[in-house]
């Protein structure tokens, strides 16, 4: 869902992005090409005219933000991406985004991963984003206990039924969605649901249809920005579970547990902006309970992508 917001807004949420590229210096390229691409593909405006004569928040600008939870959330939102996109993590940046968080009222979780982040406590922004992430595909919270055998349960109850319904999409017309699903599984060597070492249905699918329609691979820049797409369509612990969690894996090289990969490099501001942009232009979310995937699978893939608003 696209949050409107009027030129002083959007401009107010670009200057606050500025102010924490510019926390220990002046800005250098990526900043001010995330900046342009915001511009672009957020607020629909010409990029050099959001860069242009950006000064920082007055206390009448900070109130018009404050006054408007989502707005607010989506200033501090990008803000907190300002801290990452030079590939480091910058405990004087991550902390200017907390303190920014405060004054614009957002209390959500991802701005304690931030703080927790500029302290050094990596471990527990970790597994904060670990949980945020299974809670915002399944919408309860979780034990850490509990997350293994639910994301790996068919290495102790396989479900052959399962797998072979899946195994049959292979068999469907080139043109549609199962059929390219099938062949996303069968060039990434993934186990389908049902099988041993296979992903919960509940957590791959969604994802997966997501690499499918919106076209993006396995590698750290697509993983990145399929997250990112998810993330707007789904609105829920966006940052927290989706945004950060692939920022530290793929951009900043750091692994989120010892199993999990990691790369660096991966952001793209252009990609990025595209991505976020497309998630709140989607028609249908693809981890709610309406989405059904069976029945999309015998459809043609065009009319799936249209269906869901994915077609750009």
């Amino acid at each position: 869902m696209h949050i409107p917001a009027t030129l002083d807004q959007a401009r107010s949420t670009l200057a606050v992005m500025l102010g924490i590229a510019a926390t220990e210096g002046l800005p250098d390229t990526i900043d001010h090409e995330t900046i342009a691409a915001a511009t672009r593909y957020v607020f629909h405006l010409e990029p050099q005219f959001g860069l242009a004569g950006l000064t920082p928040l007055s206390p009448y600008r900070q109130a018009e933000l404050t006054a408007d939870p989502a707005l607010a959330t989506q200033a501090v939102s990008f803000a907190a991406l300002m801290a990452f996109v030079g590939g480091t993590l910058d405990p004087a940046k991550l902390s200017a985004v907390v303190k920014l968080a405060d004054q614009l009222g957002v209390r959500d979780d991802f701005v304690n991963d931030l703080a927790r982040l500029a302290l050094g406590d990596m471990n527990d922004a970790k597994a904060h984003m670990i949980h945020a992430n299974l809670e915002s595909v399944t919408g309860r919270a979780w034990a850490t206990a509990e997350m293994g055998p639910w994301l790996q349960p068919y290495d102790a109850q396989p479900d052959p039924a399962l797998a072979t319904r899946f195994h049959a999409l292979a068999r469907l017309p080139a043109d549609t969605f199962g059929h390219a699903f099938a062949m996303f599984y069968q060039a990434n060597g993934y186990a389908y649901p049902g099988e041993a070492t296979a992903l919960n249905f509940e957590f791959a699918v969604p994802h997966d249809s997501t690499h499918v329609l919106a076209g993006y691979d396995t590698s750290p820049r697509g993983e990145l920005l399929t997250s990112t797409l998810t993330a707007t369509m789904h609105r829920s612990h966006a940052m927290s579970g989706h945004v950060l969690p692939v920022i530290l894996s793929w951009h900043l090289g750091i692994p989120l547990n010892d199993v999990a990969g990691a790369a660096t490099g991966a952001f793209e501001p252009e990609e990025f902006f595209y991505a976020w942009a497309r998630g709140e232009d989607t028609k249908a979310d693809l981890f709610g309970p309406e989405w059904n995937f069976w029945s999309a699978a015998i459809q043609p893939i065009t009319a799936v992508r249209e269906a869901v608003g994915l077609t750009g």
